[in-house]
């Protein structure tokens, strides 16, 4: 069945893009990610509401949101800084994610995606706006928990071939 969703008022823009982020702190992504998609819909070109999309959806890997839909919706994100930042951050998310699958291989999958985030963080570091360093701090918090997880630390491509099987 299909229902027929309601637009929102292009004036309801600023006070949804606030609600949205109440809601991923409320823990909530999925209502977040709604009211993203709605404001979407009627400001397709919002950049903040797709950083907001970008999150919630990453919050949700875990729960079954693929990492291509996250990078998908951060392909649309216009500034190279936020697309290449947000792509690591989608990374981390799905490493921290896969590690708490618990599922065998686990920790080698999850060490190539914190590897690929931790390079996605130095390419946006190196097209940062001055001041922003935020970047550095999703650098360091991947090798931190790298550092503190011994089966996380073996070689990048190690595990890449522990994860195909070769």
């Amino acid at each position: 069945m299909t229902i027929a969703l309601k637009p929102i008022s292009q004036t309801a823009v600023p006070e949804a893009l606030e609600k949205a982020e109440r809601y991923r702190l409320l823990n909530e992504p999925w209502a977040a990610q709604s009211i993203c998609e709605d404001i979407l819909r009627v400001d397709p070109g919002n950049q903040d509401a797709l950083i907001r999309l970008v999150l919630a959806m990453a919050d949700q890997i875990r729960d079954g949101v693929s990492e291509a839909e996250a990078r998908k919706a951060a392909s649309g994100l216009r500034d190279d800084y936020h697309r290449t930042y947000y792509s690591g951050i989608i990374c981390e998310r799905s490493a921290k994610a896969t590690l708490r699958s618990g599922h065998p291989g686990c920790d080698a999958i999850a060490s190539v995606s914190l590897h690929e985030a931790m390079r996605w963080f130095e390419k946006a570091e190196a097209l940062r706006p001055p001041g922003n360093d935020d970047a550095i701090l999703r650098w360091n918090t991947c090798a931190r928990m790298i550092m503190k997880n011994p089966a996380l630390e073996a070689r990048q491509e190690e595990k890449y071939q522990e994860v195909i099987g070769e």
